[in-house]
C-alpha cells in the first residue's frame, strides 16, 4: 500500500485513546496542508511531546503520475481510501513528488 510522508508536528489531544495529532504535508506546489488525525492512522509508533516533530504517513491511492516541467515525477494521490483522511480544509486529493511516497 502507498502512503504520503508527512510530519507529525504536535499532540492535539492525548486525554484518551486514541491520541490525536496534528500533521503537516507540503505538496509539490509548496502548499501546506494540515491534518488532525488519530495517532495509529499516521504512525506505527507511539508519539509523545518529546519525540516531536516525528515522521508519519497517510495511506493513499495513487490516481495518476507524470513528469513536471523540470522532469520530476509527480503523482496525484487520494487519501480517501483506505482510511478516509482529509485535511482540515476538507481536501483529500494531493499532488506530491513521487519521492514523498512510501510503501507501507
Amino acid at each position: 500500500m502507498k502512503a504520503i510522508a508527512i510530519e507529525i508536528s504536535r499532540v492535539v489531544d492525548d486525554g484518551g485513546y486514541p491520541t490525536f495529532v496534528e500533521c503537516l504535508l507540503i505538496d509539490a506546489m509548496g502548499q501546506r496542508h494540515r491534518f488532525v488525525e488519530k495517532e495509529p492512522v499516521v504512525s506505527a509508533t507511539a508519539i509523545n511531546v518529546e519525540s516531536l516533530p516525528a515522521p508519519g504517513v497517510i495511506a493513499c491511492e495513487v490516481e495518476s503520475e507524470w513528469l513536471d516541467s523540470e522532469s520530476r515525477l509527480v503523482v496525484r494521490a487520494a487519501t480517501t481510501r483506505p482510511w478516509g483522511v482529509e485535511s482540515t480544509e476538507g481536501c483529500s486529493n494531493f499532488v506530491v513528488f513521487a519521492e514523498q511516497l512510501r510503501e507501507i
